[in-house]
């Protein structure tokens, strides 16, 4: 990062340093009872809450007074994007095509093309099915990035992208560029804000997941415990919650034949299990591969009868005490600071269980409290955070054409959307993001969307179209709020500016930039 500066105007360095030093600015405020935010918070609060604060959200919030804003988000209606952002979404292949019919015309190409003789033209052919999966899975990535863009419902943007990190898969294995933007849209976004036990239920039996976690390969007889102890580690219970290896051995056992059909027809099932049988899209419940024995999981006893013993180990896991207190720390990590405050989370966690796992009830105790409060603009911001936050800042609700430079950022900052390969999902500290090599990246960022020449508003192909859009960045939300909040350091480097563009530079690469 030195080196890197040393070849920059005054400036420009000062700003390098001013970044740098950013990544130390974070702490956590330790808090009694709740507490609302004050109103010299609202764009903190907003900027912790959404995907960044912009003129458009703190306007509004300001006009419904944040209470009733934060109830808004907590309860969404309907979300209605801009009319530009819609149609980019509904001009999609994954929007017009159902899963199902979208899987069988993708795996039918695949077939066809391994048919070929000629192996010049397989060759081809099968390059043609992976820019084919690719298509897919960057529709995907661009509709999640244009609804953290626009959506009106904020947290429930946020709460998605919570949510498929926790519920990791990686988009590489196997045929899951096809089926995880279903997996996002249906089993996970429906579900961000309801019921913990409805969403990990989705999650279980979407064939996404089925297959990242290899439970298709679990089978009477062939035991595979990997999306079992998963099942307990990352997604419930938390790695210290209390169960044994016998535990994960014995949810393995009542998971087997839970499974996906990617065909068009249902296995020879026996006669007398035919009844047991169940399918719903790709998900497949396969009785001739169940385990059908008795078991006995977290110390009482599982009948052996079927699905429904997926759904009792889910009752289960989902009401156990270490569930509530592993989802509760994880969110206060999230959304408060890097060490959880124990008593919050505490808090937290009575009220997961109050609840029946309510998570807008869980996040209404987190959000009011004096913990939270206190921890506005000290919670550094990971690269998709930094990404959708500058271009939210820039274009408020001017709709990008082109989110391919985002999905291009987020790869080079080892973030892109879908693709953590391992299940654990991508860091929520600072820790993981803020090397100066990361900090480099992001001042480049900050100079593209700040000279206005980041390509987001310029479509790619043959007949690419661009459209004139410069970034407002020294607007009324700056003047109202923003500028209060930015140090005396930073307002130097501000003042050194010699153009607009350096403005918007110095502005987005900010150590307060840098935080939520």
């Amino acid at each position: 990062m030195t080196t890197f500066f040393t070849n920059l105007s005054l400036p420009l360095a000062a700003c390098g340093a001013l970044l740098l030093a950013g990544c130390a600015a974070t702490g956590t405020g330790n808090g009694g009872g709740p507490s609302a935010v004050k109103p010299e918070q609202l764009s903190g609060a907003l900027n912790r809450v959404s995907w960044g604060v912009n003129l458009s959200t703190y306007q509004q919030a300001e006009k419904l007074g944040y209470d009733t804003w934060l109830e808004q988000q907590l309860h969404p209606a309907a979300a209605r994007l801009p009319a530009a952002a819609q149609a980019q979404i509904d001009a999609m292949t994954i929007t017009q095509k159902p899963l199902v019919q979208l899987n069988q015309d993708l795996d039918q190409q695949r077939k066809d093309a391994d048919k070929i003789a000629n192996d010049d033209q397989k060759k081809a052919a099968q390059q043609a099915y992976q820019q084919e999966l690719n298509r897919i899975a960057r529709e995907a990535a661009t509709r999640s990035l244009l609804r953290d863009l626009y959506s009106p419902n904020q947290l429930q943007e946020q709460m998605t992208w919570f949510w498929m990190n926790h519920f990791n898969v990686h988009q590489g294995k196997s045929n899951l560029r096809v089926l995880v933007g279903d997996y996002e849209d249906t089993a996970v976004r429906a579900h961000a804000l309801g019921k913990f036990r409805e969403l990990l239920g989705a999650t279980l039996r979407h064939p996404a997941m089925i297959r990242y976690l290899d439970n298709e390969q679990n089978a009477v007889g062939r035991i595979n415990e990997n999306y079992a102890r998963e099942l307990m580690e990352l997604h419930t219970l938390g790695v210290d919650g209390g169960y044994s290896q016998r535990d994960v051995q014995e949810l393995a056992r009542i998971l087997t034949g839970v499974g996906v059909n990617l065909g068009a027809t249902a296995p020879n099932v026996k006669k007398e299990l035919q009844a047991q049988y169940a399918r719903q899209g790709l998900f497949e419940f396969n009785p001739n591969r169940h385990d059908y024995g008795n078991k006995e999981f977290l110390g009482q006893a599982v009948k052996g009868r079927g699905l429904a013993e997926v759904d009792e180990a889910l009752d289960r896991l989902s009401r156990h005490p270490a569930t509530a207190h592993f989802i509760s720390r994880k969110l206060a990590l999230y959304f408060v600071a890097d060490e959880a405050p124990p008593a919050l989370v505490e808090r937290m966690s009575a009220t997961f269980l109050s609840t029946d796992g309510d998570i807008a009830a869980v996040l209404r105790t987190m959000f009011t409290s004096a913990e939270f409060a206190q921890s506005l603009g000290r919670k550094f911001k990971d690269p998709a955070h930094y990404v959708v936050s500058a271009v939210r800042l820039a274009y408020d609700d001017k709709v990008v054409l082109n989110t391919g430079p985002m999905l291009y950022w987020l790869t080079r900052m080892a973030e892109p959307l879908y693709g953590r390969q391992t299940p654990d999902g991508y860091q929520l500290t600072q820790s993981g993001w803020a090397s100066p090599g990361q900090m480099t990246t992001r001042f480049e960022i900050a100079k593209a969307i700040g000279s206005g020449s980041a390509g987001l508003f310029k479509t790619e192909g043959p007949q690419a179209q661009e459209r004139a859009a410069f970034p407002q960045l020294a607007n009324a939300l700056y003047y109202q709020s923003l500028q209060k909040t930015i140090a005396p350091a930073t307002r130097q480097v501000l003042e050194q500016a010699v153009s607009p563009q350096e403005w918007n530079t110095f502005l987005l690469s900010s150590p307060e930039l840098m935080h939520r």
